[in-house]
């Protein structure tokens, strides 16, 4: 119980952390019980994801069946999904009703997919290795699923599904290069790599949100 009480609280206030950070933006503060149904559903989220992704390590050991790009695409795919569809769960509540909230609740659960993944792994590498992994992996899946939440404020303003396959099809792009480039031996151009990827998402999620920061001004709430 001690060895899984540091990791559980370092990896919750992290989550909480990064919350606060993104959801600090929305003009209409969501409901607290909304938010931590969502965040549940991202740990849901993880567990399906790691179902499906000890079933492709099972197969490319036995068969040899997938690359090791294959592999990558696949796990993105998974990922990037199940996050997704964690997200979708509050589309159609009465909450859900400007385009800011398609980002705070995709955030939302993506934290709650990173804060799972953050417990697991430090149990299987021990607690050293969850300060440079938590920082990094919470951060990373909250800026994969940016796309997502701007296709569903997105789709919540002007409609259409395009959006949703759109926003996806990004965030599945964005980790299939972010863990392609983490593969491998590490050099200074692989370094390099990384941050440019790691700038363009941030750059992506602010260009969002400053889209929908203005949105929100122009078209404020009824009270």
């Amino acid at each position: 119980m001690t060895r899984l009480l540091g990791p559980l609280l370092v990896s919750l206030l992290l989550s909480a952390g990064w919350l606060w950070f993104f959801v600090r933006r929305d003009r209409h503060p969501e409901p607290a019980w909304l938010l931590a149904r969502t965040f549940g559903w991202g740990m849901v989220a993880w567990a399906v994801s790691a179902a499906f992704g000890g079933t492709f390590g099972r197969l490319s050991a036995e068969v040899g069946l997938l690359t090791p790009v294959l592999a990558l695409l696949l796990t993105a795919t998974v990922e990037e999904g199940s996050k997704f569809l964690a997200a979708m769960t509050v589309t159609t509540e009465h909450e859900f009703d400007e385009p800011m909230d398609g980002l705070v609740y995709a955030v939302t659960a993506a934290l709650g997919f990173a804060f799972v993944e953050n417990v697991t792994y430090s149990l299987s590498y021990g607690a050293s290795a969850l300060a440079w992994h938590a920082f990094l992996t919470t951060l990373v899946h909250a800026l994969f699923s940016a796309p997502q939440g701007y296709a569903l404020g997105g789709r919540h303003l002007q409609g259409g599904r395009w959006w949703r396959s759109r926003g996806l099809l990004l965030s599945m792009t964005l980790h299939f290069v972010f863990n392609g480039l983490l593969t491998g031996s590490a050099g200074w151009p692989q370094l390099a790599a990384l941050a440019v990827v790691l700038s363009l998402m941030a750059w992506l999620a602010g260009r969002y949100y400053r889209h929908f920061e203005a949105h929100a001004r122009d078209h404020p709430q009824s009270p």
